[in-house]
């Protein structure tokens, strides 16, 4: 799925991340969401490493990288620990600067990445997402049936992992159907690489860890920043069939945040690069190439 990509595992500060980088020219990392890994951008990858270097990871807790043990205010899987982890991995590579694109839980984790560390990103994407805190403070009774997920992985005890673990491939195969606007837009090859992942208990248990960061230490780490804006070029796209469009006014909630902004929706749900991969490829390279 990534001719001429080759991987490598790298040792951060905290935990061990798997990349797959491939091409030339300047830096581009791309980080993936929730439940999948760096296979997601197989679609596009190739062809965006015509023109960059393409480094794709696994973010911690995810695919192929560490789990690192957590606790109790799940700081191990927070934005700032994951965003942690890309500075580190950019960093042993040699990049000082680098462009980020991050799609769902990557765009999260670029989120904080761009607040901590503004004089390492040139320019950033966020794919489908709005801020965090921004959802938690309005999310009405629609939104929250469409990311109940948000709510269910929280639950302490250990809830979420047991009821997942019964069946995780039935639980993974149901939300990626429920999110996007083609099923057919996952390639056998990429929903094997999920599925074997996913059914670890570990990788279970860490995806639910950085759901319940989110809920928590992510959201006191946005707020004591609430002052920062992103310093940046932003370019945000999402899913005209999904619920980002359905529920927000994606630039100007995302105006509210950052200095420079521009976007637009793309025809499909919420996994662009898997379902619109050329014009997800086409607004990225536009984008980055100015």
């Amino acid at each position: 799925m990534f001719p001429n990509f080759q991987g490598r595992m790298i040792q951060t500060s905290s935990t061990h991340i798997y990349i797959r980088m491939g091409g030339s020219g300047p830096p581009l990392l791309l980080l993936h969401g929730y439940p999948q890994t760096h296979i997601m951008w197989h679609r596009i990858a190739p062809q965006l490493a015509k023109h960059f270097t393409v480094v794709c990871t696994d973010l911690r807790g995810y695919g192929d990288s560490g789990h690192p043990p957590t606790d109790s205010e799940h700081r191990p899987y927070s934005k700032r620990s994951a965003a942690q982890d890309q500075v580190d991995v950019m960093t042993a590579l040699g990049f000082k600067t680098f462009m980020v694109a991050g799609h769902d839980r990557g765009g999260r984790v670029l989120h904080r990445l761009l607040l901590d560390h503004p004089s390492r990103v040139t320019r950033a994407a966020m794919l489908d997402i709005v801020p965090t805190r921004h959802i938690f403070q309005t999310i009405d009774q629609s939104m929250a049936t469409i990311y109940e997920h948000w709510f269910f992985l929280i639950q302490p005890d250990c809830l979420p992992e047991r009821m997942i673990g019964h069946d995780p491939d039935w639980y993974l195969t149901t939300k990626l159907k429920r999110w996007s606007s083609n099923a057919n837009a996952f390639t056998p090859e990429a929903m094997a690489e999920y599925l074997r992942c996913f059914r670890r208990p570990e990788t279970i248990h860490t995806t639910c860890e950085d759901y319940r960061a989110a809920a928590t230490i992510d959201l006191s780490d946005d707020e004591a920043d609430l002052n920062s804006k992103i310093q940046c070029p932003l370019l945000v796209l999402w899913g005209a069939y999904g619920a980002i469009e359905k529920h927000y006014d994606v630039i100007s909630i995302w105006q509210n945040y950052a200095n420079t902004v521009e976007g637009t929706a793309l025809p499909c749900g919420h996994f662009l690069a898997e379902e619109a991969p050329e014009q997800t490829y086409q607004a990225l390279v536009n984008f980055f190439m100015k």
